[in-house]
């Protein structure tokens, strides 16, 4: 199992290259599934949850193999739509075959979904537009079985919201295999994050006629068929924010190439707030920090809010801001498990239901912490960016599921970081 071994404190000074996007090459990647033939998929990352999509579209019946920085798939046979526990237990993200495997087969079986324990999260959403469409839904002996009706899907309006808002692998799920369906189908309430708006064009450029991408008000006229495609998913804006994050905790000045500021807003404005400059500069920004960090009040919210995926990040960074910072956990509630080791660190941080309340301290010491989940993952490496003396992160195989080659990255800035079989 490996470690991060991370000597700190370090000021960060210089040029971050942001991989593509993790979120949105996994459902374009399940999205080949619909065009029968071979997709390239340019600019996806080299991480284990790719790693577990590939696995998976190969136990569908497909052939997909990285090329460089490019994933081939070829999606021509599709003989086998079943997502097996083994792999599908490995990451929730697998869930995204349900739509694609059901709209091409007229049958789909799939594990329901394993990955990071952050808490509750259904698919119940998911199902239900599906069974908007047409599907018959039924759970047996730890799968769901989706099979379509002997006419095909058909097209229908769909209201996705939930408790926590929209469903960003909900959306997903219902737009793939509505495209194929017969008719018109209206998605209310739909996710409007970026990775959906990549997906959409995705689709769009295989041949579908979606309509009202990047609202909440999804149309697609169903069509026969797609096409294979060549397409380059965008920058990840989470492994962005969390590389401007680094440079904030740390007062140091990076430069990222490869980030798109446009899908960021949220992100920046409180950045600014709390004393971190952001500037647009050609493909990407510079970011940078002089003065002391300044408290500041966050709530995550599905996009254009601000992200849950960067909530344990800017955590990390407000434990050492003069004064007192409130952050509320709007999506996934019980996302908090890295307080306890940011606490191990020094941090000053009372949790009270889904709201810590942070209490900037002088200083972080150095400790040997846990990695609970992907982000908590990343907060505890920009803590060690920041502490006193050196910290060890264990079970970094969380953090390669999301981050690719974090460790070179940062030091390739500055950080002094080693990764260490034990």
């Amino acid at each position: 199992m490996d470690i991060f071994e991370i000597q700190g404190p370090v000021r960060l000074n210089g040029t971050i290259k942001v991989s593509g996007s993790k979120n949105s090459a996994l459902p374009i990647m399940a999205g080949t599934i619909l065009g029968a033939g071979e997709s390239v998929i340019q600019g996806v990352p080299n991480l284990a949850d790719i790693t577990v999509l590939k696995d998976l579209l190969i136990s569908l019946g497909a052939r997909a193999e990285r090329r460089g920085g490019d994933y081939v798939v070829d999606t021509t046979t599709i003989d086998n739509p079943v997502g097996h526990y083994d792999i599908v237990r490995k990451m929730r993200a697998s869930i995204c075959i349900l739509g694609p495997v059901l709209a091409r087969c007229g049958v789909v079986k799939v594990s329901m979904p394993g990955g990071c324990a952050i808490g509750d999260r259904p698919v119940d959403i998911h199902l239900r537009g599906l069974k908007e469409l047409g599907a018959k839904i039924t759970l047996e002996n730890g799968y769901i079985v989706a099979r379509a009706p002997r006419g095909g899907l058909r097209g229908k309006r769909i209201f996705l919201g939930g408790p926590f808002g929209s469903t960003v692998l909900g959306t997903d799920n219902v737009m793939m295999a509505a495209v194929l369906a017969k008719g018109t189908t209206v998605i209310e309430m739909a996710a409007c994050e970026p990775e959906v708006v990549d997906l959409a064009n995705f689709l769009n450029a295989m041949g579908a006629k979606i309509r009202g991408i990047g609202s909440p008000r999804l149309t697609i006229e169903g069509v026969r068929h797609l096409r294979p495609v060549k397409y380059r998913v965008i920058g990840d804006r989470i492994e962005a924010g969390t590389f401007m994050v680094a440079a904030g905790i740390t007062g140091g000045k990076v430069r990222l190439q490869n980030c798109q500021l446009e899908m960021m807003g949220a992100v920046t404005d409180r950045l600014e707030m709390v004393g971190v400059t952001v500037e647009p500069v050609k493909d990407g920004c510079v970011v940078s920090r002089r003065g002391k960090l300044r408290p500041a009040d966050i709530t995550t919210q599905p996009f254009p809010g601000f992200p849950t995926d960067l909530q344990a990040q800017f955590m990390a960074m407000m434990a050492l801001a003069e004064g007192n910072s409130i952050i509320t956990e709007k999506i996934y509630p019980d996302r908090f498990m890295h307080v306890a080791e940011l606490t191990r660190m020094g941090a000053n941080i009372r949790k009270e239901g889904a709201t810590a309340i942070v209490a900037g301290v002088k200083k972080l010491i150095a400790a040997p912490v846990m990695a609970s989940d992907l982000r908590a993952s990343a907060a505890l490496v920009l803590a060690g960016l920041a502490a006193q003396g050196k910290t060890v992160v264990n079970r970094v195989y969380h953090i390669d599921r999301g981050y690719e080659k974090i460790e070179q990255k940062l030091n390739l800035a500055g950080a002094k970081i080693v990764r260490r079989n034990v």
